[in-house]
């Protein structure tokens, strides 16, 4: 298949093959700036784990989520009676000296905050088990 361009006043062909052969150099292009951006993204991302405190468990979540759409909370169970969700007790990772606690999860709290802007780190607050 043949592709014509008009060029400088002449018909010009691209053929398939030339075009794959720009393919490839653009490709190969695109991995050497891709690999030049990798350590910046890298870096990013452990600054904001680290700001964050953030867990691998936090990141990759290894139970999918269950699909809410079209379902009633609280739905009865086959025997009519409705099922209860057992909550799980959520663990303190930051603490202060004051005594406040926070599981990580959710909006920071003021104290949290503060303590940050104070010159504290969250590694600073964390809780050592």
């Amino acid at each position: 298949m043949y592709v014509l361009h008009f060029s400088y006043g002449r018909f010009m062909a691209k053929t398939l093959v030339s075009i794959q052969r720009q393919i490839d150099k653009l490709q190969k292009e695109a991995a050497v700036i891709k690999a030049k951006e990798v350590g910046g993204v890298i870096e990013r991302i452990q600054v904001a784990i680290a700001f964050y405190g953030l867990t691998a468990a936090d990141l990759f979540e290894t139970k999918p989520r269950a699909a809410t759409v079209g379902k009633r909370k609280n739905a009865a169970a086959p025997n009519g009676v409705a099922a209860k969700k057992e909550k799980k007790k959520s663990v303190i990772k930051y603490r202060d000296e004051a005594g406040n606690g926070w599981t990580g999860h959710g909006k920071r709290p003021a104290w949290f905050k503060t303590a940050i802007e104070g010159g504290k780190t969250a590694e600073d607050l964390l809780v050592k088990s």
